[in-house]
């Protein structure tokens, strides 16, 4: 896929180098929740699947909580049985780093349990089902990322060397109305001792349109880096998209992927080089 969708590279920070970061682990209600302590967020998504370890909670209240996430994702579906797979999916992908960790096994896993939930959910209708697109999306894994470079399966910096730069999260933020598809990413980049680290959000614009009845394409515009934390001050940069004459052959600045399973909450899209995507709203 292109762009965070594939991301185009070129726009993102060129000549940097970014190194997979480590993460807080991930824990998914699949059994005891007495195993690990859970801290429950009250956002939809993290209400139902996203469950952040701490040292120490209330086992009565977690437990608590969590009868009321599992009756909240049964009600969500139509189906009883999609439930229990939409969590064996986010299970297979939880602490992989989006995948940046991932080997061959956990994208075997990960790949297995998507198309059940593709194979429970049924083909998707963008026709009749844009309006599930609407929102912000949290991208919690990727196949193409078990690559070790941004680019996905097409090329891109490669993680973990030259300079140290950190992926934070990655949103995709989508509009119905006016065709928005906003690829957001987090980075945190190395500055020399004693300075503080910098961190930036790069915003990746598109305009998508709908291709047949699942899938999406989008064409990319351009890219918008600004500074957060302690330089949130400054005003945001914005790098235009590269003359074609200047672009790389493996970067058109469009791409396409289709949206295999798609509800509420939960959304997963195949790539045009078979990248599996899985998203949660955010």
């Amino acid at each position: 896929m292109a762009s965070l969708t594939c991301l185009p590279y070129y726009t993102l920070l060129p000549s940097h180098s970014p190194s997979s970061s480590s993460s807080a682990t991930t824990c998914l209600v699949v059994g005891n929740p007495k195993r690990c302590g859970l801290s429950l967020k009250n956002s939809r998504s993290r209400q139902r699947f996203g469950l952040t370890t701490r040292a120490s909670v209330d086992e009565v209240s977690a437990l608590d909580e969590v009868s009321g996430l599992a009756k909240d994702a049964v009600d969500d579906v139509t189906s009883l049985g999609r439930s229990p797979l939409k969590l064996k999916l986010l299970s297979a992908v939880a602490g992989l780093n989006k995948g940046l960790a991932a080997s061959e096994d956990d994208l075997r896993k990960a790949d297995a349990a998507a198309k059940e939930l593709e194979a429970a959910g049924g083909p998707v209708d963008l026709s009749t089902d844009l309006d599930k697109l609407q929102g912000r999306w949290k991208l919690v894994y990727s196949s193409a990322f078990s690559s070790r470079t941004l680019g996905g399966s097409r090329p891109g910096p490669p993680i973990g060397r030259l300079l140290p730069i950190t992926l934070g999260q990655v949103f995709q933020r989508i509009d119905i109305l006016s065709k928005d598809f906003d690829n957001i990413v987090e980075l945190q980049l190395g500055a020399p001792w004693p300075l503080p680290p910098i961190e930036v959000t790069a915003t990746l614009a598109h305009k998508f349109e709908v291709i047949g009845s699942a899938s999406v394409k989008i064409v990319f515009d351009k890219t918008t880096v600004k500074t957060t934390g302690s330089l949130s001050q400054l005003p945001p940069l914005e790098i235009p998209k590269l003359p074609d004459g200047l672009r790389p052959s493996s970067n058109t600045g469009s791409s396409e992927f289709e949206v295999t399973y798609v509800d509420s909450d939960t959304r997963i899209t195949r790539g045009d080089r078979d990248e599996l995507r899985v998203f949660v709203i955010a």
